[in-house]
């Protein structure tokens, strides 16, 4: 399978920023869809957000404070995260499909046949 490979992530204080890239390698897989997931302690891995042909989605938790963007040609896609919560605290997942995503199913973990292997962002007081 094509992996994905996850950077960015690490420690912030409430308010920050940080910032999590996630490149699709393989130019035979094309990633419709790419979108972010999180997962903390003892919860579900739950949906962040999504970027699927020029639309975007994201979580009621994560509005207005995180943005989705991914380059096409780069097959990389990005996400800032501002205004940073304790509740942001969590294992952060890159996640594709090759088919596109949309309004009912971009949050669906099934919806993705790629992940990366996670990276973790800490959010302290």
């Amino acid at each position: 399978q094509v992996p994905l490979v996850e950077s960015g992530g690490g420690s912030a204080q409430v308010g920050g920023s940080l910032t999590l890239s996630c490149a699709g390698s393989g130019e035979e897989y094309n990633t419709r869809c790419m979108g972010w997931f999180r997962q903390a302690p003892g919860l579900e891995r739950e949906a962040v957000a999504a970027f699927s042909d020029s639309r975007t989605y994201y979580a009621t938790s994560v509005k207005e404070r995180f943005t989705i963007t991914k380059d096409n040609f780069r097959n990389v896609v990005r996400l800032d995260m501002h205004i940073l919560l304790p509740q942001d605290t969590a294992m952060y997942y890159c996640a594709a499909s090759a088919d596109d995503c949309y309004l009912g199913s971009w949050y669906d973990r099934n919806t993705y046949d790629r992940w990366g292997q996670g990276t973790q962002v800490t959010v302290s007081e």
